[in-house]
């Protein structure tokens, strides 16, 4: 049997192409660039802890998201900045009935963070220009329909602060 050439030549065409691609290859340098941002020159609070209290007398049956609102009484500090674009952050865990609140050692009870008078959902951040703080405020509020139980109740969360 006598092969032809012609059932061979896509094969060899193919190979020729591959050969002149390989040839024609070039090599570049890439320079990548970066900036690295330290973190900000910031103290928070005079890094002293931040209380809120709402009180020895809660009345469970009051609880509705509006009553015992208080003011978060927090302060920002901030010298040699290269910038003033800011945003923060309440970090903390979310209560199990609603993302958007911080949970307390009470199951069906949490804590709503107010932003300038606005629902701030626990673990978002809030953009600010420095030294323009934002106004935050926190409210008791507890899962439609559950029954609370008295005693004393707790939470905690952390707040950062960070360029934009």
């Amino acid at each position: 049997m006598k092969a032809s050439l012609n059932h061979y030549w896509p094969y060899c065409v193919f190979a020729v192409l591959t050969v002149f691609v390989a040839q024609v290859q070039a090599n570049t340098t890439i320079t990548v660039k970066v900036t690295i941002v330290s973190p900000p020159p910031c103290t928070i609070n005079a890094n002293s802890t931040l209380d809120v209290t709402f009180g020895n007398d809660v009345i469970i049956s009051h609880i509705d998201g509006s009553y015992k609102k208080q003011p978060v009484p927090y302060s920002v500090v901030c010298k040699n900045m290269p910038k003033n674009a800011m945003k923060l952050q309440v970090q903390g865990t979310a209560a199990g009935f609603n993302a958007s609140i911080l949970k307390t050692n009470k199951n069906t009870m949490g804590i709503a963070l107010l932003r300038n008078g606005n629902p701030q959902p626990v673990n978002s951040w809030i953009a600010f220009t420095y030294p323009n703080l934002p106004t935050l405020e926190a409210v008791l509020v507890r899962q439609a329909g559950a029954t609370l139980d008295g005693g004393d109740f707790s939470a905690g969360a952390t707040m950062k602060v960070e360029y934009q």
